[in-house]
């Protein structure tokens, strides 16, 4: 009998299932998240649950944003990528816009939405990230063989990043900046190439970091702070002490001194610091290994999809493994004093609406593109079952010799690059068994 119909339809009902590793270490941060903004904020307010109850809500929105990303096919995400793109710029925009456009310490990086203020730029991480892996899917040789092709992602970049010095916000521009580099590299740009604008741009970033008084101050007490401990080193100090308290093993959940209205910030770019002084060597190195399977983790999905010619849902893994990856060093180096102060939250353990949402957004992006990859390798193998023999059940006919010899594994870059044996964007298809 022809089970032809039948073969069809397993092959469309057949699903995938989201990565456990990557699941895992994101339900593991969040949750020491929520324990550690408890902690952290208790004397921050009148009501010692303000924050508590704040962060709450934030991720319970940030995990039905995540949710219903899941549920969404990814090639529906890229059909609107120049959509995206157009909402980094009216949003970057909007800051300035008298009455939306909130002032914060001489900032405009927020907008009113009436029950709460919004940080911008975190949606604009997102959206960028979803466009660039767009463009280097459409435009994946060029990038790697013309000028034009690599200029262009770097000029919107530039706009972008012009848009938020504006506003100011350097630490999250050379962030989207970082993001572009390595998203750049790793979907094959020619590396020769990229010396050029990197050269040029590296003077351009020290002379904007220098230029303001303030940044000046941030770079000098960073050398020394203790020259000026209850100054410009005011910050830096107490996070150090707060960590050397801690030692080996912290000394206990709830236990912070420096919590008590002497490290600003606590709750939100300092969290960390907490996280020494209560959870000690111990909890700091349990911080560092999540984020490294985290990050790690999406890479190797990255990497599995570019090898699936999936090449749009990999990019998209590259770019928010970078950018999870590069925030959660920032962060933690400044807590160590191993970068100057940067405005850069802890990802889904710092405590902030608009970071929390829209990092759960990218989580559920990372989830999408697990699940979407599981599907695609159980549709392949099951292809592969199928082609084995015909629908009467007999053998196939041998194949010539030679188009049936095994062919040399594409190295790393051809993989990434999508050049030679990856060079048609094929997304797997599947008709039915003749």
């Amino acid at each position: 009998m022809n089970d032809t119909p039948r073969q069809a339809t397993r092959l469309e009902a057949i699903g995938g299932r989201f990565d456990p590793w990557l699941l895992g270490a994101m339900l593991a941060l969040a949750s020491l998240g929520v324990v550690m903004v408890a902690s952290a904020s208790i004397y921050q307010h009148g009501n010692p649950f303000y924050y508590l109850i704040r962060h709450g809500m934030f991720l319970v929105a940030g995990a039905g944003l995540a949710w219903w990303v899941t549920r969404t096919e990814l090639k529906s995400i890229e059909a609107r990528n120049h959509l995206l793109l157009l909402g980094c710029v009216v949003l970057l925009l909007l800051v300035f816009v008298p009455g939306l456009g909130v002032s914060v310490k001489g900032a405009h990086r927020w907008i009113n939405l009436g029950v709460s203020n919004f940080q911008v730029v975190e949606v604009v991480k997102v959206f960028f990230i979803v466009w660039l892996a767009s463009y280097l899917v459409r435009f994946r040789d060029e990038v790697n063989a013309t000028w034009a092709a690599m200029l262009k992602p770097l000029g919107v970049v530039v706009l972008l990043v012009a848009l938020l010095l504006m506003q100011p916000d350097f630490g999250s521009s050379s962030l989207l900046l970082a993001i572009t580099a390595g998203m750049l590299v790793l979907g094959g740009v020619n590396m020769p190439r990229m010396f050029g604008p990197v050269l040029v741009g590296l003077p351009i970033l020290a002379v904007i970091a220098i230029a303001e008084p303030y940044r000046m101050r941030r770079l000098t007490s960073f050398s020394d702070p203790w020259a000026d401990p209850f100054g410009s080193g005011y910050q830096l100090t107490n996070a150090l002490m707060a960590i050397g308290r801690g030692e080996w093993s912290g000394i206990g959940l709830g236990g912070s001194v420096l919590k008590l209205n002497y490290l600003p910030e606590v709750h939100t770019d300092f969290i960390f610091s907490v996280i020494g002084e209560e959870l000690g060597f111990v909890g700091v190195c349990v911080v560092v290994a999540l984020y490294a399977l985290l990050v790690g983790r999406a890479f190797v999905i990255g990497l599995r999809c570019v090898e699936m010619r999936r090449h749009f849902a990999g990019y998209v893994a590259f770019g928010v493994a970078l950018w999870i990856g590069m925030q959660s060093f920032v962060s933690m180096g400044v807590n160590l004093g191993l970068l100057p102060t940067k405005g850069l939250t802890l990802p889904l353990i710092s405590s902030g609406g608009s970071s929390i949402l829209m990092t759960c957004v990218a989580m559920g992006l990372l989830l999408r593109v697990s699940y979407e990859l599981e599907r695609t390798q159980r549709q392949v193998a099951l292809r592969g079952e199928a082609l084995q023999t015909t629908p009467s059940g007999g053998v196939r006919a041998p194949v010539d010799a030679a188009s049936a010899a095994p062919q040399p594994a594409p190295s790393l870059s051809e993989k990434l690059r999508g050049t030679s044996r990856l060079r048609a964007r094929v997304e797997p298809t599947f008709e039915r068994i003749a």
